[in-house]
This record gives structure tokens, C-alpha cells and sequence, in this order.
């Protein structure tokens, strides 16, 4: 008997309601990274200070941490559909006022703490009409095209159409642009059916949310006595933690770098960025194609050590560069090299690498998490990686402006990069051997998103509450989902990396 194929992660598209959905995040994602771009740039351009910068990204961050929990309370209780509609409309005045106000930082960092407020809001609403669109058996396709446009946003968006626009037509044009694209967003929510509130309105908001909050504090304390006790699961978890502060760190930053170490304008750090997203997605498409062969922690040690190494070498970029360019200056037989020796070529180079290091580091470390969490203490787990990604991401963010402005990017980088090596090296010597486990298994062969899988886990992934525990009576008593509370992880971004989007970003998950 012939076995029926496989359904097509593009056949969902022909669900209408799907369409309008999956073309709302489009929009919303694209415009989301041209914005953290363009902002950055601005910051930067105000007051050429790493400090202003840490800040902005602490204004994206901050929102997605404080209001997510009681974002899911509130998804629950109104129509997703109206969330929706007046989240993204909320959000086009707000960059639009952005982009008429640029000049006042103070009300750069208002506004944009108002955009960040209502994207918490967003994200759970939109994860949660996934469900309501499609049929059970096509979940798996629809989350598997969201994971796929929220990586490839971060690529268009962030390293394409962001420094491009900028470098045209300034950042004013572009807060224009994205606020157009949230009113198209909003265009295409306004088509999609309304839903019930799935919670009795005789419930009160504010009493959700206190045990929306119980619930998440148990939640992580269980998570940790777990990690306590498994120590593997402690090292995947720093090594997550580790990549997302890095993120942090080159978003800060960038546009220092740029400028003061390669001599270049502010907007054009896009030489590291682009480099760096080409060589994530080569990561990606290496571990997918032969990482079935490779041992898992080999591959995460060895991505560590060549990370530390890409950081360490960029930091001394410019002196390099110099003695290779006098040195085909001064010899006939090495002259030829003069092109491939410039900053801007070891840099590009040195930034793919980088990205393939990271890749290497993190689909990996988060398979084996996977793979070993047992499913009653994976969502607790998961928790506590959202919370231990968040502190990674806001330390650096906090510190590493303030300490570049002091001793220069160069410095920093120097040190994140001993760091890094010495987390690699530690984790050769201290780590017990373990059983050899693929980098990724076998059946693992779709994309995954790099940036997202270091900031959370999917819709899917809900925690499962251990019959009789703090977090299980919680949640009898107030009668909701912590799934859906939409802690899904951006980021840089990704916290930053990813996308200004942080909630919607923690959903990224390599599909099953």
C-alpha cells in the first residue's frame, strides 16, 4: 500500500483565513525589524552613545517581560480578532509619532515602549487564532511557515530593506513605511471571523491575573529545582543563555563598531549584519544536512570555541587588516592579496563564520533539550529558559553600552570573546560523557530558526502541570492555559537578533 504523502507546508496558504493571518505577520514582522534597525540608527546618530543604544533595546525588551503573563490573561477574555485590529493600528500611530518626534530621545524611548506594550499584547492573540483557523492536521504546517517567515523577516527586514531604506531615503521615510505596513497588517486582521472569549465573563481580569502570576512564579521555581538536579540540562541551558547575550552585545554595539573601528557610517554595520545572517542560515542548512553524523556536544563545544575565536579576531579587525595591507604593499608575491586582506573582506568573512558558529551552538543545545526533558517538567523547564535568556539578554544590554563608551568596542569584544572560549573549554572538562546523540536526529531534516530557538519554546510546547503540584492547583483554580500566555521569544532577538516582536519570537521552535 502506497503511503499518502506528506501534506505541503505551503498547502495551508490555501486556507483564506490562514492567508490574511500568515500575511498580517508579514507585514508585521518585516516592519517590526525595519524599525529596530532604523531606530538603532537614529539613537546612535543622536548621540553617538552605546549607552542610548542599550536603552532603546531595553525599551523593545522590558514590555515582553513585564506584561506577558497577564497579556495571556486578557486574550482570553476579548474577541483575539479586535486585539488584533487595535494592537497593530496602536502601533502605526505610534512609529508614526516616532518618526515626527525623532529628535526628542525621551519620547523615542515612550513611544516605542507603547509599540513594545502592544506587540505583548499582539503576539498571544495571534498565536492563539492559529488554531482556530486552520484544522488540526495542517498545525503543523502553519507553525512550521510562521517559524520560517519570522526567521526569514529578520533577514529582509533587519539586514536588507532596513539599511537599505535608511541609506536612500533617511530613517524618518522608513518609521513611515512600517507604520503603512501595521495599517495593512491591521487591513488584513479586519477580515478574519471573531471568536469567543473562551473565559467566563463573571471572572474578573485582575483575579486571572494574580493566578496567571502565581501560576508562572511556581512554575519557574519547579523548573529550577529540576535543573538543579540534571546537570546536562543546566550546561543546554547555558549554553543558550550564552548566545543570546551575544546577541545583546552585537546589537549594542554595532553601530560603535561601525563607526569607530571600521571607519564607516553608523548605518552601514550591515556589513557585519548581513555576513552574519548568511552564515546563521549556512549553520542551518550544514546541521540539517549532516548533523545526523556529528556528536551533539562536539558540535556545541566546537561552534563555542570557533565563536570565540570569529569575536576574538574581529576585535582586531583594523590592526590586522593594516599589517596584511602593508604587508602586500611591501612584498610582490603577496600584492595580489591586497583586495581579499581589506577590513571590510576579513570582517565580512569573520561575521559568516560567526553566524555558522552560532547555529552550531544553538539548534543543537536546544535539540538535546527536547530530546531530554521529561514532558511533564518541559514546559516548566522552557520557563525558566524564557527568564534565564531574558537576564542574559538585559545584563549585557545594561552593561556593555555603558563599558564600550569607557574602554571602546574593540575591548568588549575581547572579552566576550575569553568568555565564550572559556565556556567551550569548561564545558569539554567538566561535562560528563554522555551517550553519542546526533546533532540533529535523523527525522529532523525541516529549517529551524537559530534566532528563536535561544529565546523560548513554540505555542505547541505548553507546559504540562504535575497532577497535585503548586503549579497544577494554580491553574485548576483560575481556570486557564499557560500556553497561552505567549511567551514565545526576537531579539534581539533578539532578543534582538530576531525581531522587536520578543513575544512572537519565542514561539520558534524547530518543527517536529
Amino acid at each position: 500500500m502506497t503511503r499518502a504523502p506528506e501534506p505541503s507546508g505551503l498547502g495551508v496558504l490555501a486556507n483564506r483565513r490562514f492567508l490574511l493571518l500568515w500575511l498580517s505577520q508579514v507585514s508585521t514582522q518585516v516592519g517590526g525589524n525595519m524599525v529596530l534597525y532604523g531606530l538603532t540608527i537614529l539613537v546612535y546618530g543622536l548621540t553617538s552613545s552605546n549607552s542610548a543604544v542599550s536603552l532603546l533595546i531595553l525599551t523593545f525588551l522590558v514590555p515582553s517581560v513585564v506584561f506577558s503573563a497577564v497579556a495571556g490573561v486578557y486574550v482570553d477574555r476579548i474577541d483575539r480578532r479586535l486585539i488584533l485590529i487595535f494592537t497593530n493600528v496602536g502601533r502605526a500611530i505610534a512609529i508614526l509619532a516616532i518618526a515626527f518626534v525623532g529628535g526628542q530621545l525621551w519620547l523615542v524611548y515612550i513611544l516605542n515602549i507603547l509599540v513594545s506594550t502592544a506587540t505583548t499584547l499582539f503576539a498571544p492573540a495571534e498565536a492563539a487564532m492559529i488554531p482556530f483557523l486552520v484544522d488540526r492536521d495542517q498545525l503543523m504546517q502553519a507553525n512550521g511557515l510562521f517559524t520560517f517567515t519570522l526567521n526569514a523577516a529578520f533577514a529582509v527586514g533587519f539586514a536588507l530593506l532596513g539599511p537599505l531604506v535608511v541609506n536612500l531615503a533617511g530613517s524618518t521615510v522608513l518609521l513611515v513605511l512600517v507604520a503603512a505596513l501595521y495599517v495593512v497588517a491591521a487591513g488584513f486582521c479586519f477580515t478574519l471571523p471573531r471568536t469567543e472569549p473562551e473565559t467566563p465573563p463573571g471572572e474578573g481580569a485582575l483575579g486571572g491575573t494574580e493566578r496567571a502570576v502565581a501560576a508562572m512564579v511556581d512554575e519557574l521555581r519547579e523548573g529550577l529545582v529540576y535543573i538543579r538536579s540534571n546537570p546536562r540540562i543546566f550546561w543546554s541551558l547555558t549554553y543558550l543563555a550564552i548566545t543570546a547575550s551575544l546577541i545583546g552585545i552585537l546589537g549594542v554595539m554595532g553601530p560603535g563598531f561601525a563607526t569607530k573601528a571600521l571607519g564607516l557610517r553608523e548605518q552601514d554595520f550591515v556589513v557585519v549584519v548581513l555576513p552574519l545572517a548568511v552564515g546563521i542560515v549556512s549553520g542551518i542548512l550544514a546541521l540539517n544536512a549532516y548533523g545526523r553524523y556529528l556528536p551533539r556536544r562536539r558540535v556545541i563545544e566546537g561552534g563555542l570555541l570557533m565563536l570565540s575565536a570569529a569575536l576574538l579576531v574581529i576585535s582586531l579587525a583594523g590592526p590586522l587588516s593594516r599589517f596584511l595591507l602593508d604587508a602586500s604593499a611591501h612584498h610582490q608575491a603577496v600584492a595580489q592579496l591586497g583586495p581579499l586582506v581589506s577590513l571590510l573582506s576579513i570582517i565580512v568573512v569573520l561575521a559568516f563564520l560567526a553566524g555558522g558558529a552560532y547555529a552550531f551552538v544553538a539548534i543543537p543545545a536546544q535539540t538535546q533539550l527536547q530530546e531530554e526533558l521529561p514532558e511533564e517538567v518541559r514546559g516548566r523547564v522552557f520557563g525558566v529558559l524564557n527568564m534565564l535568556v531574558s537576564i542574559s539578554s538585559f545584563l549585557p544590554i545594561v552593561i556593555v553600552g555603558p563599558v564600550a563608551d569607557l574602554v571602546g568596542t574593540p575591548a568588549v569584544l575581547v572579552a566576550s570573546a575569553l568568555l565564550v572560549g572559556a565556556a567551550g573549554i569548561g564545558s569539554m572538562l567538566l561535562v560528563a560523557p554522555e551517550q553519542p546523540a546526533a546533532a540533529i536526529p535523523p527525522a529532523h531534516v525541516a529549517p529551524v530558526d537559530p534566532i528563536a530557538v535561544t529565546t523560548g519554546r513554540s505555542r505547541e510546547e505548553r507546559p504540562v502541570s504535575v497532577p497535585g503540584s503548586a503549579t497544577d492547583r494554580a491553574r485548576v483554580e483560575a481556570g486557564i492555559d499557560a500556553g497561552r500566555a505567549g511567551t514565545r521569544g526576537e531579539p534581539v532577538e533578539a532578543g534582538l537578533a530576531g525581531s522587536p516582536d520578543v513575544p512572537q519570537a519565542r514561539r520558534g521552535e524547530p518543527p517536529a
